[in-house]
């Protein structure tokens, strides 16, 4: 687990430091040639163990093997010169993947990629957890795209009972996605900040024929609307008509005018009127 460790300030040894400085020339200088050694080689040992931690910042210190604790507050400080200081960045980093081919739920090939806001939140695992927790994380969001992906279908095209689709599924399938990426990354002591789907669409092989599905919905639905209101105009029609009493017309009329009717409201181009110069009948 990780533990904070309270290093002694690097001022307080630079000003001994200094003094060492000023006893080894003033050894050299009196021909005391063995302790100004002594001296010079305590010098560079004392100045092997400053450290600098800068802000959002934080260093690992290992002794022979051993975790020692880990350096998060920013500032000059001293340690052991034996200790293994390894810095590690506490800074929010972004991901930005590619896209990559996956399938979703019902199995068709589609193009997905995020954009993933992480931090190192526990140094100890960071380090010591996983060989590199930089690589690490890049392969598990590549994963947890693909089983993100094998969740939910694309859209409910193919899937009328899906309530969530990666489409349509906004903040819940976001959700879902920082979920995974949490559980997986928390091994590395990484924690996610945001991650949010930022490119989704159906492979190349099938994107033509999924387009033209669409559209065809998209016509589908569209006349849908327009044969339910051309039902309720010709409904009115002929109840206005009954009501003020303009003309009657026995049922093989009243078929013939629906008829026309029908034709006339949705038909895809503009009617062509025929007028009759002779009789109703």
């Amino acid at each position: 687990m990780e533990k904070q460790y309270s290093p002694l300030s690097g001022y307080l040894m630079v000003l001994i430091e200094l003094v060492l400085v000023v006893a080894i020339a003033f050894g050299f200088m009196r021909g005391m040639v063995i302790p100004s050694v002594v001296l010079t080689v305590l010098f560079i040992f004392i100045a092997v163990g400053f450290l600098i931690v800068d802000p959002n910042e934080s260093a690992v210190l290992v002794l022979f093997g051993a975790y020692k604790g880990s350096v998060k507050t920013n500032g000059f400080y001293w340690v052991n010169p034996f200790f293994v200081k390894k810095k590690i960045s506490l800074r929010a980093r972004n991901i930005d993947s590619e896209p990559i081919k996956v399938n979703d739920k019902i199995g068709n090939p589609i193009m997905i990629a995020v954009v993933l806001v992480w931090r190192v939140n526990e140094t100890f695992k960071a380090a010591f957890q996983v060989d590199d927790y930089e690589h690490f994380v890049n392969i598990q969001t590549e994963a947890a795209i693909r089983k993100l992906a094998g969740l939910y279908p694309y859209d409910n095209f193919e899937d009328h009972e899906a309530e969530v689709t990666l489409r349509s599924g906004g903040e819940e399938v976001n959700d879902q996605l920082e979920k995974e990426l949490s559980e997986r990354l928390n091994i590395a002591g990484v924690e996610v900040m945001e991650a949010r789907i930022n490119y989704l669409a159906y492979a190349q092989e099938i994107a033509q024929a999924m387009l033209k599905r669409q559209q065809a919905a998209a016509i589908v639905a569209a006349r849908y609307k327009i044969v339910e209101g051309a039902v309720s105009m010709v409904e009115m029609a002929l109840e206005e008509l009954s009501k003020k009493d303009i003309v009657r017309l026995d049922e093989e009329k009243k078929a013939s005018m629906v008829s026309n009717l029908m034709v006339v409201l949705c038909g895809d181009k503009e009617a062509t009127p025929i007028v009759n110069t002779g009789t109703l009948y």
